[in-house]
């Protein structure tokens, strides 16, 4: 980021000396603070209440699976709605652009005040409120609800789902956003006449557009950085806590259009990871069960390849298996996993809840545990989604097969959930204990797409590298932790930690 944010390095090294002699180190037992954590964890894990209070003080890493517009609660959309003049239509309570004209609609700053009924109606309408669960469609459908405000102000739904890490004790963000300057090459690549069959013809159209696409997509948010540091006061010693929350941008390909459009916004993606740090991956989204996004699955995934093949560092993390018995037919179960990993070549899986279906689960897990490609458990919204959750969740049967896990939030504001609910039912639906949580917060930014080396030489919180196995003061650590985004965040979570169970007394 261009603005200071968390503990500036010199700070972080003054601080190494006390908090080394109570850092674990390779080989050492659990310190006695954190036994006494995870006693402590014990005597609470059946109060909801006290679990709960626990949870939210406890550090979480990051969110590596967060579409930044879903982030956002729909109290804030119609809230900003009301600032901008905007509406609420009557009929789907969705919100929408001006003139506000009776019957059909009604400007937005009269909802709260005049109609409280029509105002929770609107709240019903963006999010997962009061939904008789689960409920596939109407969760897509509420996007369509905030897309008028979301769309038209990028910045300031970054600012909010920053706010909301920062309140939940998460210091690193992956946020899916698409940058308005895309729209071009989707438009040009619909406008071929191509259907995606011929990669090297649809790259040749687009390529001539993608340097003024991704020039106007690094100023776009060069404007919402500075926008955000300036109204969060980061430069000053009275920066607010969501300026110390790390943030990165995956670029999101819609699964459900047609695939020559999909092919541009991957095309747009990869060349936006090559050219600038501040995106670090991309993804596919969309409804997995759409009828376009089943019958490309397969091609979208060869698409993947073909532009690895021509940028081979860029990082995929693919949504996969976001689906279940029921929901499609059994033969769409047997491979989505499978391709996006040995195909398409993805580094983490999103959601992945169909795994038990795939043709030999059994070799794709160990496939995914021998590579250390991760999977994204979002427990809310499997449950809201696909009705999937407690003994039904396979988050048990990827840990039981050595998968590395992470816990994310998917689309807190419309799930009506925070990363403190996730681990919340990681406790209270799968049985997870106060270790395997603090290990999935390390393995959260162990399998971040940031850059630099690992704080750790294999299983996160093991060993340390050896440049930092004795003293992380000493020069050879210091210059790792000058050079690395991801061993500062790593060091940086450890001595949230220490803290936290510090004051577990």
């Amino acid at each position: 980021m261009r603005y200071r944010t968390g503990l500036g390095l010199a700070a972080m090294l003054c601080l190494a000396a006390a908090a080394t002699a109570e850092a674990k180190t390779a080989g050492e037992p659990a310190s006695a603070d954190e036994a006494r954590t995870a006693a402590r964890f014990e005597r609470i894990a059946d109060s909801p209440p006290q679990l709960r209070m626990f949870l939210q003080a406890m550090p979480k890493g990051g969110d590596l699976h967060n579409h930044a517009s879903g982030s956002v609660y729909a109290e804030d959309y119609l809230r900003w709605a009301a600032e901008r003049g905007y509406c609420v239509a009557a009929d789907s309570h969705r919100i929408v652009r001006p003139p506000c004209e009776a019957p059909g609609s009604v400007a937005a700053r009269d909802l709260a005040s005049r109609d409280y009924a029509a105002y929770s109606r609107a709240i019903d309408a963006l999010s997962m409120r009061n939904a008789a669960l689960p409920d596939f469609d109407r969760f897509f459908a509420s996007f369509d609800g905030f897309r008028a405000v979301s769309a038209d102000d990028a910045g300031r739904v970054v600012a909010a789902a920053r706010e909301l890490a920062a309140d939940d004790q998460v210091a690193y963000l992956e946020l899916m956003s698409m940058p308005r300057s895309a729209q071009g090459l989707l438009d040009a690549a619909k406008a071929s006449g191509q259907d995606g069959g011929d990669p090297d013809a649809l790259l040749a159209v687009l390529a001539p557009l993608l340097p003024a696409a991704i020039a106007e997509a690094r100023a776009e948010l060069d404007r919402d950085e500075a926008a955000f540091a300036a109204s969060h006061a980061c430069a000053s010693a009275a920066a607010k806590p969501a300026c110390a929350v790390e943030v990165r941008y995956q670029i999101p390909v819609p699964r459900h259009r047609p695939p020559a459009q999909a092919f541009a916004a991957m095309v747009f993606g990869f060349a936006l990871v090559q050219a600038d740090p501040r995106w670090v991956g991309v993804n596919i989204v969309g409804p997995e069960h759409h009828p376009v996004a089943q019958r490309d699955y397969s091609l979208h995934m060869r698409l993947f390849a073909y532009l690895k093949q021509r940028h081979p560092t860029v990082p995929l993390s693919l949504h996969a298996g976001e689906q279940t018995l029921g929901l499609v037919a059994p033969r769409e179960l047997r491979y989505h996993v499978r391709e996006a990993v040995t195909v398409a070549g993805a580094r983490r899986i999103g959601h992945g809840v169909d795994i038990a279906y795939e043709t030999d689960a059994r070799a794709v897990l160990e496939r995914m545990a021998r590579e250390r490609i991760a999977v994204e458990i979002n427990l809310s919204s499997n449950a809201a989604i696909l009705g999937v959750q407690g003994a039904r969740h396979p988050l048990r049967a990827y840990l039981d097969a050595g998968v590395p896990v992470v816990l994310a939030t998917d689309d807190q504001g419309v799930l009506r959930s925070d990363m403190t609910h996730e681990y919340q039912r990681a406790v209270q639906e799968q049985g997870l204990r106060y270790a395997q949580l603090k290990q999935l917060a390390r393995d959260s930014l162990e399998y971040a797409f940031l850059a630099g080396d690992s704080l750790w030489q294999g299983r996160a919180g093991g060993a340390r590298v050896d440049a930092c196995a004795r003293d992380i003061a000493a020069p050879a650590c210091a210059a790792l932790l000058q050079a690395s985004a991801k061993a500062r965040l790593q060091w940086r979570l450890e001595q949230e930690f220490a803290r936290f169970e510090r004051g577990q007394r």
